[in-house]
């Protein structure tokens, strides 16, 4: 038989209470940030985000800061390009940490899912006027899926595509880039490992005063271009597998380095670009000859089947070749 307790024999200190709650009331008051410093994200890298103050001070001349988000952001992200705000101590010095506060509305993003079946979408830049893909004429070899999926996000979010293939001292890419030329896009042929002055002239041109990202795959050249137009870049730079034909990571994360004016992004290879996420209705009006069209096509029309409008409206041959390539992108 379990003997009764003797609680008699417990005083007073070994009862443990839970402290009673803070009778403060809550305030509905929120921090005032009106004067957070305002500042340009360069680069993120595990948590760490570098960016540069839109003014440098006299603590700061050189204007970079090493922040990381604070609670007041919630789980909004910041990536490469955003424009921030910063509190805290922001000299720049070394070991020092300032607080992202704020981030100011985006006026377009790049994003993409990891495959089509992706429900999480992975942002990688903001705020860019330009998306250069950057393609090889070969070694690896191009690849229309790639080079259509990245025009469908540019088309989506009003950002202005071009083409840069590089390697062209390998082969000219001639067939491959008869798709893309009636697209009105920008289509500039290199050689990275011998660059020729014309040819780079030609790519500062387009690349002065804009921020623009570079997108391709790995092994195609970006890094070797940013180098030639950024002297101080000093990226790494990679080869191919020959067993593969994929290029190897030698950038593992995005950043921007100043051209003066303008910005170009580095990014790395990307192995896969799902568009799962893409209003197809937006791509469409970047296409608007057919717009005209598409008002007599039937209900949720894929403009990809035999009911299509499109199918019997008089089109000439470049508008032919036009919606061959809008067709390829709905697809894509």
């Amino acid at each position: 038989m379990v003997e009764p307790r003797n609680f008699s024999e417990f005083d007073e200190d070994d009862v443990r209470s839970r402290p009673a709650r803070s009778t403060r009331p809550r305030t509905k008051d929120r921090p005032d940030y009106s004067k957070a410093a305002t500042a340009f994200v360069v680069a993120v890298d595990r948590g760490r985000v570098t960016c540069l103050l839109e003014s440098a001070t006299e603590l700061n001349s050189d204007g970079l800061i090493t922040a990381m988000k604070s609670r007041e952001i919630g789980k909004t992200s910041v990536v490469v390009g955003d424009t921030v705000g910063l509190v805290g101590d922001i000299t720049g010095g070394e070991g020092t940490l300032a607080r992202i506060v704020t981030v100011t509305e985006r006026k377009n993003a790049l994003t993409r899912t990891v495959d089509d079946d992706a429900e999480i979408e992975r942002m990688i830049v903001a705020n860019v006027d330009q998306m250069a893909i950057v393609i090889a004429s070969e070694n690896p070899e191009p690849r229309h899926g790639f080079v259509d999926r990245a025009l469908v996000v540019a088309f989506d979010q009003g950002i202005t595509p071009i083409i840069i293939m590089t390697k062209c001292d390998l082969s000219d890419g001639r067939e491959f880039l008869e798709a893309y030329k009636d697209l009105d896009i920008r289509i500039i042929k290199t050689q990275v490992k011998k660059q020729k002055g014309s040819e780079l002239d030609e790519i500062r041109e387009i690349l002065t005063g804009k921020i623009t990202v570079l997108l391709g795959h790995s092994g195609v050249g970006k890094s070797t271009l940013v180098n030639a137009l950024v002297e101080s870049a000093d990226r790494a730079t990679g080869s191919v597998n020959d067993a593969t034909g994929r290029g190897r990571h030698t950038s593992s994360s995005a950043i921007a380095l100043e051209l003066n004016p303008g910005w170009i992004i580095d990014t790395p290879g990307v192995r896969s670009f799902g568009v799962a996420h893409v209003d197809s209705k937006r791509v469409i009006s970047a296409f608007g000859e057919f717009s005209e069209a598409i008002e007599h096509c039937p209900k949720n029309c894929s403009h990809n089947e035999e009911s299509c409008a499109l199918n019997s409206w008089n089109l000439d041959d470049v508008s032919k070749s036009r919606l061959e390539s809008l067709r390829r992108l709905l697809k894509a």
